[in-house]
């Protein structure tokens, strides 16, 4: 830091004592539903999946589970637009922030920006943060033309244009993300407040977007930044994530100068030792050097070696056997099942009608219109049975891990159905998953023969010995031996007054040179600690 203070002149905000705003920092925290609640606890199933290597990357990892995360704190609908509008959720609160301050700052003509990385708007039709916030806005009464998106400023000509009317208050409500709203957006003049919907992911980013009010040119002497985010969700994660970034810029980028050091242990004790055997040379210190290292190694590799063999002894104790009982039972109520979807089967050209709360419906679309309905009517995502279909028990429920409604057949198992938008697919997808009993029964038995095949592997596997432990012995033996040999060779002290022979120079050793310098009368220095002002031994 020092060398680096050489070269480079920082001066910061707290250094320069610029006519800026004093802005107040507001963590607005929004209870989070249950559906939410229900939806992070899939994500930490997802990511155990993930790190145990069920999943392929190409379909699920860490960045589809963390940009997931950010989602769901922000908005369920940003998963699935079917689902509620939660009226506590953190946007629909900075909603109400937002108009309270228009409306207080409606003689002023005081300006906002709102800031939101996630869901711009694409007008693809689809369920985005942007609209929904405007939607809201405006119809409690902000007019349509005091809310803007800086997305539709897709030229430097309009960008600057929008600049302008926000600068004169005739845009009061600015949405845009980092990217677009952050560094050169010059609308300080009437900023009265700043909302986070959301946290970048880099520090520099929060502070681009604090300075586009916390700036010279503010007619506001106080300010307000509203952080928004959801309990229990990944917001905290997220801003964590930032404060460690933070930390480590901010010890550089101060106009301090903090002492700072961080002495790495093992480095440290490394690094001596080695000092250790050039003063003394002794070559036996450089041997224990190394057989430390390759001894530690060995342990760690016995360690894992004797981890996993507990491991497949609590396989072939516990899980082997268990699994292929399961997985029998599966086979047995997979055929029973093929055998009811067999004795109701579905017509080539017409519909064997469907049970649904009580009614029956013979026509496929109406039937599937009716299917439909019955999704949105579920007060929540546990499981409800609504009928019956082709002789299985029908049910529905929302599947929150992959933000989809599923209906459920029920027969001996389980055979869960994704339903989609279209009537008559969601017909066809019920068909199809009884019409694959022969695919099913055939992956239960390779899965069973697979799992015998592993419980003969693992029997071989769990009596092998670990195959390096006559190394391990012999040099933890000899390690042995040195500690011994080098704890005596430092226990013997030589006889005061020896000559040296002429012809055989002394080597020079690291306690020769301690008792050498003992030997001289030299003044005692006081110690004095930073802590001692006027020099006192303590």
């Amino acid at each position: 830091m020092s060398m680096f203070k050489e070269v480079a002149d920082i001066k910061t905000s707290d250094q320069l004592h610029l006519p800026v705003p004093d802005a107040k920092f507001e963590t607005v925290v929004a209870k989070p539903s249950e559906m939410q609640k229900e939806m992070v606890q899939e994500l930490s199933k997802r990511a155990a999946k993930i790190h145990s290597g069920a999943v392929d990357a190409s379909e699920d990892n860490m960045l589809c589970v963390t940009n997931d995360g950010r989602k769901i704190g922000l908005d369920v609908r940003l998963m699935n637009p079917m689902l509620p509008d939660d009226p506590n959720s953190k946007l629909n609160t900075c909603v109400r922030n937002v108009l309270q301050i228009w409306e207080d700052g409606k003689e002023q003509k005081l300006t906002q920006l709102l800031f939101c990385d996630l869901s711009t708007p694409k007008n693809d039709g689809n369920f985005n943060v942007y609209d929904d916030i405007r939607k809201k806005l405006v119809a409690a009464g902000v007019p349509e033309n005091e809310v803007e998106f800086i997305h539709n400023a897709d030229t430097e000509a309009k960008k600057a244009a929008l600049f302008s009317k926000v600068r004169s208050g005739d845009v009061r409500i600015l949405l845009g993300s980092t990217a677009k709203m952050g560094a050169g957006t010059n609308v300080q003049q009437r900023l009265a407040a700043v909302h986070h919907l959301d946290v970048g992911w880099k520090p520099s980013d929060m502070t681009q977007r604090n300075g586009r009010i916390i700036r010279q040119g503010n007619q506001n002497k106080q300010v307000q930044i509203y952080n928004y985010v959801t309990e229990g969700t990944f917001d905290s994660y997220l801003f964590q994530t930032l404060e460690n970034k933070q930390r480590f810029i901010s010890q550089i980028m101060t106009s301090k100068s903090p002492v700072r050091s961080c002495d790495d242990v093992d480095e440290q004790a490394l690094s001596y030792a080695e000092i250790k055997a050039l003063c003394a040379g002794n070559p036996l210190i450089k041997e224990k050097m190394d057989l430390d290292v390759q001894v530690a190694k060995l342990k760690v590799l016995k360690a894992d070696h004797q981890s996993q063999k507990f491991r497949l002894e609590d396989k072939l104790l516990t899980k082997f056997p268990a699994d292929i009982q399961e997985t029998t039972a599966y086979i047995t109520g997979l055929k029973s099942d093929a055998e009811l979807a067999a004795v109701h089967p579905q017509e080539k050209e017409g519909f064997c009608g469907i049970t649904i709360k009580g009614m029956t419906y013979d026509e496929k679309k109406t039937a599937g219109e009716r299917l439909l309905l019955a999704c949105s009517e579920l007060p929540n995502s546990e499981e409800k049975v609504i009928g019956s279909y082709r002789g299985f028990e029908l049910s529905l429920r929302f599947d929150t891990y992959h933000s989809e409604y599923q209906a459920l057949l029920k027969g001996q198992r389980k055979y869960s159905v994704a339903l989609g938008k279209d009537p008559l697919g969601c017909i066809i997808r019920l068909d199809n998953s009884l019409n694959n009993f022969p695919e099913r029964i055939t992956s239960a038995e390779n899965e069973l023969a697979t799992l015998k095949q592993q419980q003969a592997a693992a029997q071989i596997e769990v009596e092998k010995p670990f195959p390096q432990e006559e190394e391990l012995a012999e040099k933890s033996a000899r390690l042995a031996e040195l500690n011994a040999q080098l704890d005596a060779d430092e226990k013997h002290e030589p006889e005061q007054g020896e000559e040296e022979k002429a012809d055989e120079p002394r080597r020079p050793s690291v306690l020769a040179a301690l008792e050498e310098k003992s030997d001289k009368a030299e003044p005692v220095k006081l110690f004095k600690s930073y802590l001692d002002k006027d020099g006192d031994a303590r």
